[in-house]
């Protein structure tokens, strides 16, 4: 994490931000924060669940699509880049940095993000969370293959679990779990035909 003297607003974060980086940062609160990296399993999940859900979008024909990396400002403050985001082709028009930075500002133009939690699981059960209910992510999903949150996020003797949020119409999150042989439930995919298992266990 990155000591600064003030909290930097989301525009002086992007003009920050390296190019040509293998290193992924995000902002939180003002501050500059340096993501891990996904490597080994975590990568696979991410890669192998993008795939599936970018098979759903092709076989129903929807008019989504998944980046392979964006930043979506959530508060001037705040900036996270999701491990996986689908957006709508129609609704990124309206998007006036895409072309040129890759920043999505509208929550209207994203269907879903998905998280695969690391060790600093915190940060997908409490920050952002928080962070993409207050912004209107009408679903979010936390992909914790290995158990990692705590157990009172996913129950206590702690099992691999995915949880998916979803706002009423209050704007509040509504969340379900699904492990093992469970049928997930998307309402973005009410087609989609794949269990926690297959998500968890690869």
């Amino acid at each position: 994490m990155q000591a600064l003297e003030k909290p930097i607003s989301f525009d002086e974060f992007i003009a920050w931000y390296p190019e040509n980086t293998g290193i992924r940062y995000e902002l939180h609160n003002g501050v500059i924060v340096e993501m891990p990296k996904p490597r080994g399993r975590h990568s696979r999940v991410s890669g192998d669940l993008a795939f599936d859900l970018g098979s759903a979008i092709r076989q129903a024909k929807l008019p989504y699509f998944i980046p392979k990396e964006c930043i979506v400002k959530v508060l001037d403050q705040s900036g996270y880049e999701p491990d996986i985001i689908v957006l709508d082709e129609i609704e990124i028009a309206d998007e006036p940095r895409w072309e040129r930075e890759s920043v999505i500002e509208r929550a209207a133009s994203i269907r879903l993000i998905v998280e695969v939690v690391s060790t600093n699981w915190r940060d997908d059960y409490l920050t952002k969370l928080a962070g993409y209910e207050a912004f209107g992510i009408p679903e979010y999903w936390i992909v914790d293959y290995a158990a990692l949150g705590g157990k009172r996020f996913i129950g206590d003797p702690k099992t691999p679990t995915l949880s998916i949020y979803t706002l009423d119409e209050s704007g509040e999150y509504q969340f379900k779990q699904f492990r093992g042989n469970d049928l997930i439930e998307s309402p973005t995919f009410p087609n989609l035909r794949l269990t926690a298992g297959e998500v968890l266990d690869r």
